[in-house]
Formats: structure tokens, sequence, C-alpha cells
């Protein structure tokens, strides 16, 4: 599983069909991406990962304080294009992220591990459709995690 994690002061998401938006105050924008090989494992170390990354200041301006202390929200996007691979030409491949049929329930379940295990608030996207997303980073703070 891979993820791109921002700091953010607000973030949101608009899908075009059907139409919905999802908002953010302060906390997370977490654009994830499921990979062939990705189990049950993958999404419980990528949530932990998340979860625990002391990436917002505390008291004294040191990145000491995670998601959770601070009292931010995460907003989960499902984004296969980070698995694009474009070591060969100018076209990605997308041969590297996982088909949508495993893909959606994978990044559901990070969602919800987000929510039911990190007591974390999760707004996420519509998967599979086509999304605008609207984003303020802040710092800016932009991480790439990647499973083992």
């Amino acid at each position: 599983m891979l993820a791109v994690v921002q700091r953010v002061t607000s973030a949101s998401v608009t899908t075009h069909a059907p139409q919905r938006t999802a908002r953010i105050d302060a906390g997370l924008l977490v654009l994830a991406c499921a990979m062939p090989d990705d189990t049950d494992h993958d999404v419980t170390w990528m949530a932990n990962k998340i979860a625990g990354l002391r990436i917002f200041p505390d008291a004294d301006g040191r990145m000491n304080e995670n998601v959770s202390t601070v009292g931010g929200q995460i907003l989960l996007v499902s984004q296969f294009t980070l698995a694009g691979d474009c070591s060969k030409g100018f076209r990605p491949s997308f041969v590297k992220a996982a088909p949508p049929e495993a893909a959606k329930p994978l990044v559901d379940a990070l969602g919800h591990t987000l929510d039911s295990q990190h007591g974390l608030t999760v707004t996420t996207g519509v998967f599979g459709t086509h999304m605008t997303v609207d984003s303020v980073n802040d710092g800016p703070v932009t991480l790439v995690l990647q499973t083992p």
C-alpha cells in the first residue's frame, strides 16, 4: 500500500458523479493506493503509521504531536495513480496498482481502521469517480509512505 500524507489546515474533495463534497478542517489529507499483494496486515500497518505520525507542532513548535492529539481529522482519497510507472515513455502504466475490485475493500478498510481502532474522524471521496481535491498544505509537510 502506498500513501501520500499531507498535513493540512483544510481539505475537501468533490466528486462529479454523484455530486458529493467531503471536507475537513485541520488534519491529514491521505491519498492512498492499494497494491495487488496488499492484505489486511498492510492496512493495519498503514493505519498505525498514519495515526501515529508525529508531524504536528507541540507547544514549543517541534513536530511531536500526532493527528489524534491535536484533534485533527482525516480526508482519505483513493488514488491509483500513485502506482503509476513512468520509467518508459511518457504514458504511465498503472499495472502495479491493485484492480478496482481488490483496491476498494482495502482502501475502505484503511478508513474503517483509522476510525474504529484509532478514534479518528475520517471522511472520504467516492471510489472510482473523478474527483477534485482542494487542500491547504500546512508547513508544508508531505510524506510518502509505503508498507514494507
